[in-house]
């Protein structure tokens, strides 16, 4: 089979809505290729990237690649994917050069070459992620492991704004807590929750890919008991009792369902918000506050923002 490399000059501050975009489009193989990879030091005994060529990364933004099989709806398929990014300067959103090519490949190119990207990574005090295809021995008595199948869409959990929810995660979840994950995509903050020691997980995303994502990913780290994964709109008609939410999303989105996630929180329990681009820290900020609730801690990486509040 023949396939179409689609290749998006964008900015990072649209990674995350441009990959949602693409893997609802059916895209495979997705790959972020971030020139602040190249100056990222990268440790010898794990790591995401490796053996980098500069030549394929832009002097400025992003690369987001994915791959589409070349049939008669090719041309129908990139031009619904180019209006679907375009919609999102509405939303006030930064696409930098916004520009958008495509290169023919072989099936038996992509189907390995994407896989060279992902490698075992540590990304947090105790929490390592290994891509299901790699061999890991912990180095660590109290590390604990995360296996993580990224399919077609997904990546292997290492983004910045995943780091950062992990890390709350492991500072603010307790024993024995019923966590809420909103937009869980492949599933590693549910994972991540039920290994941090959480008694239930509910997860929640609207797309059907990711739902399915989840559930073979918690299937794959035996957590398919734990963790209960359903189709469902943010927080609509969902009425638990949790000890924390977690939700790594774009910010527009999150403010979206500040007054559902106060109403499915006991009192004291934490509301933890990731996927936040720094020009829009304030609006989620002010509308968790707005609601009563209280601004535990704030984190940064890169360009990328997370909010800890508290139900008080």
């Amino acid at each position: 089979m023949k396939w179409s490399e689609l290749c998006i000059h964008t900015t990072n501050e649209a990674i995350e809505p441009i990959s949602n975009i693409l893997h609802e489009t059916g895209a495979s193989g997705l790959v972020i290729e971030d020139p602040m990879d190249l100056e990222r030091e990268h440790p010898t005994t794990f790591g995401e990237v490796f053996e980098l060529n500069p030549d394929e990364y832009p002097e400025e933004g992003v690369y987001i690649k994915a791959y589409l099989p070349v049939n008669s709806f090719l041309g129908e398929t990139v031009d619904e994917i180019k209006q679907a990014i375009n919609n999102l300067m509405l939303y006030d959103i930064d696409l930098g050069r916004n520009h958008i090519s495509l290169s023919e490949v072989h099936e038996e190119e992509w189907a390995t070459a994407w896989k060279k990207y992902y490698k075992p990574v540590k990304i947090s005090k105790h929490i390592t992620i290994i891509p299901t295809w790699e061999e890991y021995t912990p180095v660590d008595t109290d590390e604990v492991i995360i296996e993580l199948d990224p399919g077609m869409a997904f990546g292997t959990g290492t983004h910045p704004t995943t780091v950062l929810s992990i890390q709350a995660l492991e500072q603010f979840l307790a024993d024995g807590n019923t966590v809420i994950d909103v937009g869980s995509g492949s599933g590693v903050l549910s994972i991540a929750s039920a290994l941090l020691g959480a008694r239930q997980v509910y997860a929640y995303d609207l797309d059907d890919v990711a739902v399915k994502s989840t559930g073979l990913n918690a299937k794959l780290n035996k957590l398919d008991q734990q963790i209960q994964v359903k189709q469902n709109n943010l927080l609509d008609n969902v009425n638990i009792e949790a000890d924390v939410i977690v939700s790594n999303i774009l910010a527009e989105i999150i403010v979206r369902f500040v007054k559902e996630a106060w109403n499915n929180l006991k009192p004291g329990g934490y509301f933890i918000t990731s996927g936040i681009i720094q020009n829009k820290k304030q609006l989620v900020k002010t509308e968790l506050e707005s609601q009563g609730f209280q601004i535990v801690e704030m984190n940064e990486m890169e360009e990328w923002i997370s909010i800890v509040a508290q139900k008080v």
